[in-house]
């Protein structure tokens, strides 16, 4: 591939076949879903009851019983972490302006606020934002998420020492981990109620929930009050739920699952659009094509992020060039593209939380000058 070829041509070295959208398959994913995190909810339940009331709890100490039913909560808790990520991607799939998972847009937009609106995130505010994302990935100047900090927004000096790294970075292992959970746990919630991560042009306070912010155009102003709507509902519906099941057994059965969604979505993300091999680009520098490749396809979680993130991480590079490609499509479509854009297609196959941890480590920011630049 040569770095000015046409999306035209990129799309013409992929079989059309690959391009159609079957509704049926989309809610045959979502059926399968959902499916997936009522077993989970019941299995935790019947465990738990097993254990406390059973014959095992007769039969073990204490201490043992406590220990099965820890090991049985964090087992929940993981798996239902990547179920509900994987209804988050179909989501997803259904906003943004991609319509990826039906051709019929109303289709696609309630099924999209329904699952995000369940899962804390203003459904139409960031279809707005991820939308200009996606036409604009890998700009300095147009990105909306993560926008590199540069040397100067550091007040790193020119001929830094290593003791200017360590003041500005906190050069330490410990801090590093704690700043590295702060970005997984907190992120999102931040990037949406203050731009975190996002363009540092935009005024103080930005966030997705103000329909004035100069996120939205005055016509978005009505589906950005919805989308605020829906998050009043959740937090009307989580009062009640903690009202009469308990505000403990609304923790464990749904705040802590909701956490490890909101820490995959940060890393999946995160991880696809930053690595020292991942360019930005300034001014005319800046493509379309060259920003839709300047992503990575990770082996994220292996068979796992595969098969609950419907392979997300793992075909992140095609989805950029093509978002109403449904996911479903991804794998076979990715070899038709990675043999198009050769050596400008960007794939790691590193352990993920290594990749984390060392992608955390090296980007911390890129240069003011230069129309090229890597972090």
């Amino acid at each position: 591939m040569a770095l000015w070829s046409s999306l035209c041509e990129i799309r013409d070295a992929i079989p059309k076949g690959l391009f159609e959208r079957d509704m049926r398959r989309g809610l045959a994913y979502l059926g399968r879903d959902l499916t997936f995190a009522s077993f989970a909810v019941w299995s935790i339940w019947a465990t738990d009851n097993i254990l406390l009331q059973g014959p095992v709890s007769r039969l073990l100490h204490p201490a043992g019983v406590e220990g099965l039913r820890w090991l049985a909560w964090i087992s929940y808790w993981w798996f239902q972490g990547l179920i509900l990520t994987g209804l988050w991607v179909i989501g997803h799939e259904a906003s943004c302006g991609h319509g990826a998972f039906s051709r019929h847009r109303r289709i696609n937009d309630v099924i999209g606020f329904i699952i995000h609106t369940s899962l804390w995130t203003p459904y139409f505010s960031w279809k707005v934002s991820h939308h200009r994302h996606h036409i604009s990935s890998g700009s300095m100047e147009k990105d909306q998420v993560y926008v590199p900090k540069t040397r100067s927004d550091l007040g790193i000096p020119q001929k830094a020492t290593s003791l200017d790294y360590q003041e500005i970075f906190g050069d330490t292992p410990l801090y590093t981990l704690f700043t590295l959970i702060r970005q997984q746990i907190l992120g999102f919630p931040a990037y949406l109620c203050f731009n975190i991560s996002g363009p540092k042009e935009y005024p103080k306070w930005t966030n997705h929930f103000n329909p004035n912010a100069v996120i939205f155009t005055p016509s978005q102003w009505r589906v950005v009050v919805v989308s605020d709507l829906g998050i009043g509902f959740m937090i009307w519906f989580s009062y009640i739920l903690c009202s009469t099941c308990g505000t403990v057994n609304v923790l464990k059965y749904y705040a802590i699952p909701w956490l490890m969604v909101t820490n995959w979505f940060i890393m999946v993300t995160y991880l696809q659009h930053t690595a020292p091999e991942v360019p930005h680009y300034r001014g005319n520098a800046w493509t379309f094509t060259r920003g839709a490749a300047a992503t990575v396809d990770r082996d994220f979680l292996g068979w796992q992020g595969k098969f609950f993130f419907h392979g997300v991480a793992h075909y992140h590079i095609v989805h950029h060039f093509f978002p109403k490609m449904p996911f479903y499509h991804g794998e076979e479509a990715t070899r038709y593209l990675k043999e198009f854009l050769g050596i400008h297609y960007i794939y790691s196959d590193d352990p993920t939380f290594k990749s984390l941890w060392d992608t955390y480590n090296k980007c911390q920011f890129v240069e003011d000058e230069g129309t090229v630049l890597s972090a």
